[in-house]
């Protein structure tokens, strides 16, 4: 028998505890053992639940019971959440977790201490809901060499933007309504301006290069600027607008000489891209999350699913307890490491923008690009272009030239 602990009582904990019981008989056929839940922890108490017998409020009720070979972290935070995992690790309990504050800050910490111990830290959940992403990239394309991975990884911010494009709405009445149906929080700013994507971005990159990419040297902006004007002209130019974290490797990414030489090796940003309409990515919305990743042999592959939400998080913690019920005792390899990747200078990457002028700036941005494509919509009073491919920094020495005759400004995604 594998008995399982599960830390935190919450959405996604008591989801946990639906699927494994729900589908405990598939999950016992598949891993050939028999699962089950020994513990929840939480500090609240549950009269009437159906498993009420198992909630502890003590964790070392869990972490001294020898019979405990899995836990579940489902907390959230990097507080007690740091302190359970390493405590689990350390002996030698298995991990599995939704939470990516916890890997992107301290995922190679957990890994080696896994490793140390012969159990495993999984984290398939932290990425994607329920959609399958850390696993394809550690194992199924494992022998590829990963040249770039485009991800819409946050449901709420892809409900606010679909909502804005269907409906005309703007970004405020958006954001309410998102809060409203429970989406969003009261303080939405992990979502809105970009900081959950750029975690979730950081793992996945992490896991493209091997090495750490460091979350706090991303550079990261959201979807508090787009307005219901960017979407008029998105679509007159054949475009829609996402909030995409993206990572794309450089000539150092997978050469040792040019790595050796201090090359950066790959470019990381968060946000708001206009994204053709007949790119597969646009045609993620509403809560929905999709991840598109390009390797150098099998060419562009597209992972798309339920983004968030209790049971489809859930099933991607389930799918991880499945993987560490057949290999107790056993440590499986994931291949990353402690050491910094090196990012490149975000000023120095190219790319071409999207821009909304007042109407009397036209002169000044084609006087400036002579081939920018001039984006017309009837019964306007401003003006909006598509420039070409150039450098970030090159795009603000411009954007300051024409200061609040500046408008809007989006990325494009190509």
């Amino acid at each position: 028998m594998i008995n399982i602990a599960v830390l935190g009582y919450g959405t996604v904990g008591s989801g946990v505890v639906e699927v494994v019981e729900t589908n405990k008989k598939q999950l016992n056929k598949k891993t050939q053992q028999e699962l089950n839940i020994k513990y929840i922890l939480d500090l609240r108490e549950f009269p009437g639940d159906p498993y009420e017998d198992k909630i502890v409020h003590d964790v070392d009720i869990i972490m001294n019971d020898p019979d405990v070979q899995i836990v579940c972290e489902t907390m959230g935070g990097t507080g007690a959440a740091y302190k359970f995992t390493k405590a689990a690790l350390e002996a030698g309990k298995s991990v599995c977790t939704s939470n990516k504050a916890m890997v992107a800050a301290h995922g190679t910490e957990m890994l080696e201490i896994a490793k140390k111990n012969n159990c495993n830290y999984m984290f398939e959940a932290s990425v994607g809901g329920g959609i399958p992403i850390i696993r394809p990239l550690m194992t199924s394309l494992c022998h590829e060499y990963v040249e770039e991975i485009a991800g819409i990884i946050n449901g709420t911010t892809n409900f606010m933007l679909t909502k804005m494009e269907r409906e005309g709405a703007d970004y405020a009445e958006v954001l309410k309504e998102a809060q409203k149906l429970g989406y969003a929080e009261q303080d939405p700013t992990a979502d809105v301006e970009g900081h959950d994507t750029c975690r979730k971005i950081s793992i996945l990159a992490s896991l493209m290069l091997g090495k750490t990419v460091n979350f706090e040297k991303v550079y990261t902006e959201g979807i508090s600027k787009v307005t219901a004007d960017d979407f008029a002209y998105a679509a007159a130019a054949g475009y829609t607008i996402k909030l995409l974290g993206t990572a794309k490797a450089l000539e150092a990414a997978y050469d040792d000489e040019a790595r050796a030489a201090g090359k950066a090796e790959v470019s990381v940003k968060v946000s708001s891209y206009m994204v053709p309409v007949n790119h597969p990515i646009a045609l993620v919305n509403d809560v929905m999350n999709g991840v598109f990743v390009t390797g150098n042999m099998v060419g562009e592959t597209m992972y798309y699913g339920s983004g968030a939400g209790k049971l489809p998080t859930a099933s991607a913690v389930v799918a991880d307890i499945a993987e560490c019920a057949k290999h107790v005792g056993e440590n499986i390899k994931v291949f990353w490491d402690a050491e910094e990747a090196k990012l490149a200078d975000y000023l120095e990457t190219e790319t071409a923008f999207f821009v909304r002028t007042s109407a009397d700036a036209a002169d000044a941005v084609f006087e400036q690009f002579p081939d920018a494509m001039n984006i017309i919509v009837d019964g306007r009073n401003d003006a909006a272009f598509i420039l070409p491919v150039m450098k970030e920094k090159d795009f603000v020495a411009f954007a300051e030239k024409l200061g609040d005759k500046l408008l809007g400004r989006l990325r494009i995604y190509a």
